[in-house]
Formats: structure tokens, C-alpha cells, sequence
């Protein structure tokens, strides 16, 4: 099948391209951009005048909740979701149930997607049996399996000698490992950063130490083993200046951020909204501005959504019993443009920690629309103004603070190796 997608304004950051120019489709990838090669001329033309034609968005942190969490979400559910937002390319946690810590699950997760025929999806990996912290897994199989990386996902691995073995051995075979740095003997029973707010409402906080503690362990052992590594949802300002000088000491390190610590910060806990509980927890504007610092200076490299959808009564308590996360991937761009909008990042800083940013980090062949890349886009209205409620939201989770306001922007069509997975109308 042969597709043209014409007029639309082309903005890839991967190749310093933007402009007005038609990208040409076949056999799943993009054959040419600009002048049609030869045998276009009875291709399907799909018009995106007066729209935005990007990459297909990759979002390193997707909670499907399947299997074992179907209440929640399925990998089909969720997968729609992403796809509504412009995520292409999302990698999941190996937290569902069973732990996908046998070749065995991983495979199942992407029969799965495959069945679903949304998103590409790419399984973690657990870096320890059962998330335990004590046996390792077998790393290479998951990773022969289909799994891009391995991590034990915020679950404490206490003895430095087991983690700094489970490093080694990654270190042998090049595979990537992810960190959530916590030490959870500062952060256990916390739900809120540790400092005015929460000592005003009565909420336990969880110190910046929780994390930068826990970070260098991790950057130590990482020199020593010589690992890569991804530290996931970085929170604090002392995070984003440790990892930049584990860049200059020659680490093979990469980083992400949640978009809505990018967004907020604690002050929004004056209502006690459970919708705002997340972990880590959304800290001061200090930290939320040298975030968006390390985002322009490229010490970190990814901004992904952390989508973990609940079913209503997991918010239905009070702030500190409620379960912890957002389901934000349907609105990542809309929610994210607010950082140009505001003027903190360029048009093509935030596109690059949306496309091949994240992709770079895990080694993913998205995020460019360059002549030989899968044909993975998304055709965006950059102007229409909309209100992201339960009429429009596709996930199955109802767990967000944005929920109900007006969003700016939105997704018409998403196309997967040049086939259309969603389309608005």
C-alpha cells in the first residue's frame, strides 16, 4: 500500500525539519519526503493542511495493568489510549501479575499488543525473581524474549551485593537497567514532598533525600559495574545535578521526567484532591523549574507521561490512602505543548524528549520520521481547543487532575508503519 500524506507542516527534530512538505509512505516505512518517487501517483492522499505532522510520540513509562490488573486497564484499553494521544511507542513495567519475569509473560504482553493492533508495545524486564531483591532473574532470556531493558521498579533491593552483582552481570551482556532511586527507609508512609505544604495539611513527606540517597548508590555502582543505565522519574532539583556530573564523568546514563512534575508542584494539595498523589511526589517550583532546566541542557534526555490508570474507588479515600499515579497518556501532547505555551521549552526540545529522546534512551528504532524509518506519525491539530472529560477520555482508568479541563490541541489521525490505528472523526 502506498500513502501520501500532503500539505501537512512537517516538524521532526530528528532532522531539523520543519516545513510545509509531503511524506511519502510504502511498505510500512517512509520512501521520500518533499518530491514523489516514482509509482506515487495512484496513492492513497491523506490531506493535513493547516495540520502538524510528527513523529509517533514514545512514552517510556505505560502502565497496562495487564495481566493481573484488569480493573484497571488491558493492554487493549490502554493501548487505545496511547494511540488517541499520539503514542506510537510505549515501554510497560514489569509490575503486572504475574511479574514478568519469565520469558513466558513478556511474550504474553506482546501477543497481546500484537492482538490489540494499537500501540508498539516493549516490555521491562524484572532485574530480580519476583521483584523480591534477592534471586536474579535470567536476564538475557527476557531480553530474548522481547524485553528492552530490565528493573525491579521502585521495589528496594537492599543488600548493595545483590544489585552490585545484578549490574555486573547486566554490564557483561549490554543490557540497559532502570532505576526509580528511592530509599524507601526515608520515603515509607510519605505521600507528599516533604516540606510547607505538607507540614501545614498534616501529610507525610517524603524528603528529597529519599531519592538523592538512593541516586548515589545507584551512580556509584553504576561507575563500578560500568552498566548503562535509565533513571526514571527524576523529581528534585540535587537529582538533575547529579546526573549531570555522572554525564561528565563519562556515565552511560540517561534520564526521563514525569510531565505533570513538569506541570505542578505541592501547592496543588490544598484540596486534598487524591488525583494529585503521585509518587515520586510533585515537589517545589524550584525543583519543577531545574527539571525543565535539565530538559534544555539535555541532561535529561525523555518526558513521558507515567501512566498508571486506577479504577474510580482507588481515589476515593482520603489523600493519603489513596493509590498513587495519573492516566495521562491520551493528553500528553495537549498537556505538554503548555510548556512552550508558557515559554519554557522550545517547539523543538519538547518534540525531541517526545520522540527520539525517549527512543534513543531504550534503543528503539521511533521517533523520526526520516526516509527508511517505520512510517509511525501522528497528524495533529495544533489549534483546536476541546474538554478532555469521561465522554472523550479512552482509558480505562478515571484517575486524573486534569479531567475536565480545556485542552488545546488534538489528535486527528495516528498511523503504525503507515497504517491508520485511530482516527478523531
Amino acid at each position: 500500500m502506498k500513502l501520501r500524506i500532503s500539505n501537512g507542516r512537517v516538524i521532526d527534530p530528528s532532522q531539523n525539519l520543519d516545513a510545509v512538505v509531503d511524506l511519502f509512505i510504502e511498505d510500512h516505512r517512509i520512501v521520500a519526503i518533499g518530491e514523489a518517487p516514482l509509482g506515487f501517483d495512484d496513492a492513497e492522499v491523506v490531506d493535513a493542511s493547516g495540520k502538524w505532522v510528527l513523529p509517533g510520540l514514545v512514552d517510556t513509562a505505560v502502565a497496562l495493568r495487564d495481566p493481573g490488573y484488569s480493573q484497571k486497564g488491558t493492554i487493549a484499553s490502554e493501548g487505545r489510549a496511547a494511540v488517541s494521544g499520539g503514542v506510537t511507542t510505549l515501554v510497560c513495567p514489569p509490575n503486572t501479575k504475574p511479574i514478568v519475569d519469565t520469558p513466558a509473560v513478556a511474550a504474553l504482553i506482546q501477543d497481546k499488543a500484537d492482538e490489540a493492533g494499537m500501540a508498539n508495545v516493549f516490555p521491562i524486564g524484572a532485574l530480580t525473581q519476583g521483584l523480591q531483591g534477592e534471586q536474579l532473574s535470567n536476564m538475557v532470556a527476557l531480553t530474548d524474549a522481547g524485553c528492552v531493558a530490565l528493573s525491579n521498579h521502585g521495589h528496594d533491593i537492599a543488600s548493595n551485593r545483590v544489585l552490585s552483582r545484578a549490574l555486573e552481570y547486566a554490564a557483561t551482556h549490554d543490557l540497559l537497567v532502570v532505576f526509580h532511586p528511592d530509599d524507601p527507609s526515608l520515603s515509607e508512609g510519605g505521600c507528599a514532598h516533604e516540606g510547607t505544604m505538607s507540614t501545614m495539611h498534616g501529610l507525610a513527606g517524603i524528603p528529597e533525600t529519599a531519592e538523592t540517597i538512593a541516586l548515589m548508590r545507584d551512580l556509584l555502582l553504576v561507575e563500578k559495574s560500568g552498566v548503562r543505565a535509565h533513571f526514571a522519574r527524576l523529581s528534585c532539583a540535587k537529582s538533575v545535578e547529579m546526573i549531570a556530573n555522572a554525564k561528565v564523568a563519562g556515565l552511560d546514563v540517561t534520564s526521563d521526567v514525569a510531565l505533570h512534575n513538569l506541570l505542578l508542584t505541592d501547592e496543588v494539595l490544598k484540596e486534598f484532591d487524591g488525583q494529585f498523589h503521585v509518587l515520586p511526589p510533585l515537589r517545589s517550583e524550584n525543583d519543577r523549574l531545574t527539571l525543565i532546566e535539565g530538559l534544555k541542557t539535555g541532561v535529561i534526555n525523555a518526558i513521558c507521561s507515567d501512566h498508571q490508570p486506577h479504577e474510580k474507588m482507588a481515589k476515593v479515600a482520603p489523600f493519603a490512602a489513596t493509590e498513587p499515579g495519573m492516566a495521562n497518556v491520551e493528553v500528553l501532547l495537549p498537556l505538554a505543548l503548555r510548556l512552550m505555551d508558557e515559554g519554557d521549552l522550545e517547539l523543538a526540545q519538547l518534540l525531541t524528549a517526545l520522540t527520539y529522546g525517549p527512543a534513543a534512551c531504550f534503543g528503539l528504532e521511533a521517533g523520526s520520521l526520516a526516509v527508511g524509518s517505520f512510517a509511525d506519525l501522528v497528524i495533529f491539530d495544533s489549534t483546536e481547543k476541546w474538554t478532555w472529560d469521561h465522554t472523550t477520555r479512552k482509558s480505562k482508568g478515571s484517575n486524573s487532575g486534569f479531567v475536565g479541563e480545556q485542552m488545546t490541541g488534538r489528535v486527528c489521525q495516528t498511523f503504525i508503519s503507515g497504517q491508520r490505528v485511530y482516527s478523531l472523526s
